[in-house]
C-alpha cells in the first residue's frame, strides 16, 4: 500500500488509531504510539472458493494514477546521474497473499488447501507481470535495479519449510524474474527478505537475484562470515550495515562505531556490498546515533 501511505487522503483517524484500506483491499492500522501500519483486515478472509478468488475485484496493475509522473522522475534521475530503483506492485507473491487470505490462514492453506493457494499466488503472479511490462516500456531505460520484496523468514527460522518453498513459491518467483531478465536483460533484480533465510539464499541466486536485502545478520545463522564466503560471488549484499532492532536505537556511539567497522570489513572486501542500514531507521533512533553510523561510514567505508 505504499502509494495509498503517501496520500493522507487515504488515511483516517480512529480511536484506535490511523486506518487505512489499500488498492488490494486490505485494510491497515496504526497505533497511535506505534510505528508502523499492519494489516488487520483481509479481503479474502473466512470460506473461500477457487471461484471466489475469480470473482474478486483485483487491482487494476497498469492504473493511470500508479505511473503518474514517474516516468519523467526516473528520467531527471537518470540524466543526473542517479540509479534508479523501481518497486514491485504490491509486496511479494507470497508476502501478498498473506495479505489478503490472513497470515495463519494462508499457511494452512498452503498445506490443506493448495489448490486455492495457488489460484491466489497465480493471480498475484499474473498482475505482476502484466504491471512491470506496463512499467519498463514507460521507463524500462532508466531504471537499474527492481525491488522484489517477500519475506521469507523469522527471527531463528524461514516462515515455510524449504520443501513447501521450492515447490510452490519458488516457481512462480522464477517465472516473475525470467520474465523480467528476457524482456529488460541489463535489469538488476533486489530480493528483499528479512530474517533467517540462509537456507534458501542459493535458491534464491538460482532463479536470478543479483542483490539480498537487507541482510538481517541478527538472525540465526546469518553469519557475515559465512554469507561472504559462500555467496559472496554469485550475488550483492545491500544492507547488513548496522542492526536496527537493538544497535542503532538502543546502543552506545562506541557499539555503533565498532558494528559498521567490523561489518565493513567483513562484507566488503572484493566489492559487492552496498552499505545499508539492515531495515528502516525509525523515529525512535537518537540523531547521535545516526551520526555515529554515518561518521564511521564515512571513515571505514572506503575503497
Amino acid at each position: 500500500p505504499n502509494s495509498y501511505r503517501k496520500d493522507p487522503s487515504h488515511i483516517k483517524q480512529t480511536e484506535a488509531g490511523q486506518t487505512l484500506k489499500d488498492e488490494w483491499r486490505v485494510t491497515w492500522r496504526k497505533p497511535e504510539k506505534g510505528l508502523y501500519f499492519d494489516p488487520v483486515q483481509y479481503p479474502l478472509a473466512g470460506d473461500l472458493s477457487i471461484n471466489d478468488v475469480y470473482s474478486f475485484p483485483w487491482p487494476n496493475p497498469v492504473a493511470k494514477q500508479l505511473f503518474e509522473g514517474l516516468t519523467q522522475q526516473a528520467e531527471n534521475a537518470y540524466t543526473s546521474g542517479y540509479a534508479v530503483l523501481m518497486e514491485d506492485f504490491g509486496a511479494g507473491i507470497l508476502e501478498q497473499a498473506l495479505r489478503l487470505r490472513g497470515y495463519s490462514q494462508f499457511y494452512m492453506d498452503l498445506v490443506a488447501n493448495t489448490p486455492l493457494a495457488c489460484r491466489i499466488l497465480d493471480k498475484i503472479l499474473e498482475l505482476k507481470i502484466k504491471y512491470w511490462e506496463h512499467a519498463l516500456k514507460k521507463m524500462g531505460k532508466y531504471v537499474q535495479i527492481i525491488r522484489y520484496g517477500d519475506d521469507l523468514g523469522g527471527q531463528d527460522k524461514l516462515l515455510i519449510s524449504p520443501k513447501t518453498y521450492r515447490k510452490i513459491l519458488k516457481p512462480r518467483q522464477k517465472e516473475l524474474f525470467t520474465f523480467l531478465k528476457r524482456n529488460f536483460p541489463d535489469i538488476y533484480i533486489m530480493f528483499h527478505s528479512d530474517g533467517a533465510i540462509y537456507e534458501i539464499v542459493p535458491d534464491l541466486i538460482e532463479i536470478g537475484a543479483d542483490i539480498l536485502n537487507p541482510v538481517q545478520l541478527s538472525a540465526q545463522g546469518m553469519e557475515a562470515k559465512s554469507l561472504k564466503k559462500n555467496f559472496g560471488d554469485s550475488i550483492t549484499f545491500w544492507g547488513a550495515g548496522v542492526d536496527t532492532q537493538r544497535t542503532l536505537p538502543g546502543g552506545t556511539s562506541k557499539e555503533i562505531k565498532e558494528e559498521v567497522k567490523e561489518r565493513i570489513d567483513l562484507l566488503a572486501p572484493g566489492g559487492g556490498f552496498v552499505f545499508g542500514t539492515v531495515h528502516n531507521i525509525q523515529d525512535d533512533v537518537p540523531p547521535e546515533n545516526v551520526m555515529a553510523m554515518w561518521d564511521t561510514l564515512q571513515e571505514a567505508g572506503q575503497y
